[in-house]
């Protein structure tokens, strides 16, 4: 008895959240414009999706904005993490501090205000400003999510390779990288979901050629919402979802894969 109201919280808790996207899913097959009335199962707004060029240009500008700042964020984000570990205590709260003020920042605050550095510097608003801003804002979550691995790291091990002969740059490559390598993959999956998902800082940093999906999105649900919208959310939450089992599905195997060592 005492389990049934957690049960209970669980199932509403967990259908107010994916309810709603389990609609959405079923009307991205519905042949109807509405979204009250069911009128057969269909695909054609898939392929109206596929075949429109606004949507496919900014999806094709979103992910290769992501990747290309997620990954450099990546390097500068682990090289200062690195950095920050090295430290000594008053340094580092400093350097801390600063690096949690752009998470707790509003993005409008941080998007008006690279606008107006980029205006400054007199660079056009574009494909590199995106990239740019792109990589500011996901620098934080790659340092926040090395320095907890380089804490749980064996410094020793670190000694004990420069003692068997590697140098610094060997010892770095063999023994530092694989201690922290999740948390460098954690930073960049974070970097990759966060810039893919951004609006506010993009709407105010990107140019009218350089337009990524959330903001197409933006301009499109000012007028009818169309269902290839739907389609599309679809197709993300399925992606999602499939690199979220995959990586689940790895973890389990390599936590077996470390008992069976022990």
């Amino acid at each position: 008895m005492k389990k049934l109201p957690s049960r209970v919280y669980y199932i509403f808790l967990f259908g107010f959240l994916y309810i709603p996207i389990f609609v959405l899913i079923a009307n991205s097959f519905n042949a109807s414009k509405s979204r009250n009335v069911w009128t057969g199962f269909t695909f054609d707004w898939y392929v109206k999706l596929f075949n429109d060029a606004d949507i496919m240009s900014a999806l094709a500008n979103t992910i290769i904005i992501a990747l290309i700042a997620s990954t450099v964020a990546t390097v500068l984000g682990t090289a200062a993490a690195i950095g920050i570990f090295n430290m000594k205590n008053t340094a580092r709260t400093v350097i801390m501090n600063a690096t949690y003020l752009p998470i707790i920042n509003p993005e409008i605050v941080t998007g008006v205000s690279l606008m107006l550095l980029f205006v400054f510097l007199k660079i056009n608003l574009g494909f590199l400003t995106l990239i740019l801003s792109h990589i500011t804002f996901c620098l934080p979550y790659v340092i926040l999510c090395v320095l907890p691995k380089l804490r749980q790291m064996d410094i020793h091990l670190y000694e004990a390779a420069m003692d068997l002969g590697c140098n610094r740059r060997q010892a770095f490559r063999k023994v530092v990288i694989p201690e922290i390598t999740t948390g460098i993959i954690t930073g960049f999956l974070m970097s990759l979901t966060y810039s893919i998902d951004d609006f506010v800082i993009s709407y105010f940093t990107s140019g009218p050629t350089s337009q990524t999906l959330p903001i197409t999105i933006f301009s499109m649900t000012r007028r009818k919402v169309s269902p290839k919208l739907n389609a599309l959310s679809a197709i993300i939450f399925v992606i999602v979802l499939a690199v979220l089992l995959v990586m689940n599905v790895r973890e389990i195997k390599a936590s077996k894969k470390n008992k069976n060592r022990r």
